[in-house]
């Protein structure tokens, strides 16, 4: 049987953090995309409410966007077609692939207490990988996973969990929380670049309707 040829590719979206020292360890592809995304902005003014005029309609930085979105997990076609690591650990893997954007890397948790206990007073602050949201060509964000929650639902018999709901909270990052240097700052740019000239054809396509339809363009 052929799908119809007409049929759009579906574009899956993806939390992928970058590590040097491991690629592949945090790549989580939405088994299934959401069905809703909430995004909430919030504009950084330099006026802080003091009253001064000349100051009202300026801007400190990009806003703080928040994106807030659930994703579910199912290990329940891999188990049917007898995959061997849904058999041993369902999605245990991805939960904890997903885990890992929050945790210090364990072998810099081992150097800082070794240099603790050889009385070293400045240890190595450690520092989440560098996190991509990305849903779609058009929104490839640097991410901070600011809080998820993980509701497991079905287990198999060894309690490895088979079904889980993820309730995620991520907070973009701008060039307000980059150095010029840092790869985030470019990203953030060059999608801030796209969003512009979006609004663009968008304001073209209004600006008809605002001036009653007698503005041809």
């Amino acid at each position: 049987m052929t799908t119809f040829p007409g049929s759009p590719r579906l574009s899956k979206g993806a939390i992928v953090g970058m590590d040097v020292f491991n690629p592949l360890s945090s790549v989580i592809i939405f088994q299934y995309n959401p069905e809703t995304l909430t995004r909430t902005l919030q504009a950084q003014t330099a006026g802080g409410g003091d009253g001064d005029r000349s100051e009202a309609l300026r801007l400190k930085g990009p806003p703080v966007e928040t994106i807030k979105l659930d994703v579910e997990i199912d290990a329940t076609d891999q188990l049917e077609k007898a995959d061997g690591v849904a058999s041993s650990m369902g999605i245990y893997p991805q939960l904890s692939a997903l885990e890992m954007l929050l945790y210090p890397k364990s072998a810099l948790t081992i150097a800082n207490t070794i240099l603790l206990a050889t009385g070293t007073l400045e240890v190595i602050p450690p520092e989440a990988p560098f996190t991509l949201f990305i849903w779609g060509p058009k929104r490839v964000l640097p991410v901070r996973l600011s809080s998820f929650t993980i509701t497991e639902e079905l287990h198999d018999p060894s309690l490895n969990p088979i079904h889980a709901k993820l309730a995620l909270e991520l907070r973009v990052l701008s060039t307000s929380d980059f150095s010029v240097l840092h790869p985030g700052y470019a990203l953030f740019l060059a999608h801030q670049v796209v969003k512009e000239a979006m609004a663009v054809v968008g304001s073209v396509g209004n600006l008809g309707g605002v001036a009653g339809g007698s503005i041809s363009l």
